[in-house]
């Protein structure tokens, strides 16, 4: 959907740019920056299987993208190639457009991949970062993320195993609590981490899946009378900040939301 949503918002904000997609073999991710430098290309997004790939051919990365070790987003500065990772910065976008502020609050992050690594950087950014809980299931994966946080930033995060037990007590204790992993992700709509009880109405529920646009968790934490927060709107505002990188000006958010509600809408 990355075309779409680019390509509506160049169009509305009269920008002369036209968002197109190139398919890059594996390894060869050095040679499409050549062509990058040579066609005078203002910037690209950077999905799998290139994003820890491009890393060593940038001239420059972004503090939280170095921490993450990856990024998504490229901008050429006066054939300077400069790298970003806007997955986690867009997280707290919406976050925030949810009226949701993370600063200081008990977060319980549920993943350790790359979209939670991500997210948890960012989070822990600020001058007054959360107290943050990681659950996953994959052990060395948990403890290289909980290990790299605890080396490169302020925050000393808890991390453990998940188990319905652990996720009780963490859920008793969470006031923002985020969904990182695929789990309820078309087509597997009915699956949910968390048990409907678990889930408070003081609580922040926050579901990075977007596909369905409603997952099973954030219907029950609606249900709950929790604060809930769609994915939609993370992968909207990491698109938005990807736009504003390349222009320099402000994203058009509802074009670009309704762009992706429309395209979604007609694929499910």
């Amino acid at each position: 959907m990355s075309p779409q949503i680019h390509n509506s918002a160049f169009q509305a904000c009269g920008i002369d740019m036209v968002y197109v997609a190139f398919h890059v073999r594996k390894g060869e991710v050095g040679k499409a920056l050549e062509g990058v430098r040579s066609l005078g290309i203002r910037g690209l997004s950077v999905t799998i299987p290139h994003k820890v790939d491009i890393l060593p051919y940038l001239d420059e990365i972004d503090t939280v993208s170095e921490n993450v070790g990856s990024i998504n987003t490229v901008v050429n500065e006066g054939d300077r190639l400069v790298g970003y990772s806007t997955d986690g910065p867009g997280a707290l976008r919406a976050l925030e457009a949810a009226g949701a502020d993370a600063a200081g609050r008990n977060v319980l992050l549920l993943g350790s991949g790359g979209a939670a690594r991500a997210v948890a950087f960012s989070l822990v950014a600020s001058e007054t970062p959360p107290e943050l809980t990681i659950l996953g299931i994959e052990r060395d994966e948990l403890g290289q993320l909980g290990s790299d946080l605890a080396e490169k930033t302020k925050v000393q995060p808890v991390t453990r195993r998940f188990s319905a037990d652990v996720l009780v007590e963490a859920m008793a204790a969470a006031e923002i609590v985020i969904q990182a992993t695929p789990i309820g992700m078309t087509p597997r709509v009915e699956e949910t981490l968390i048990p409907s009880q678990l889930i408070r109405e003081s609580q922040v529920i926050f579901d990075i899946v977007y596909t369905p646009l409603e997952t099973r968790l954030l219907r029950d934490a609606r249900a709950a009378g929790a604060l809930t927060v769609v994915g939609l709107g993370m992968f909207v505002h990491q698109a938005a900040i990807q736009f504003e990188l390349w222009t320099g000006q402000d994203a058009p958010i509802e074009l670009m939301t309704e762009t992706v509600r429309r395209a979604l809408g007609e694929e499910q």
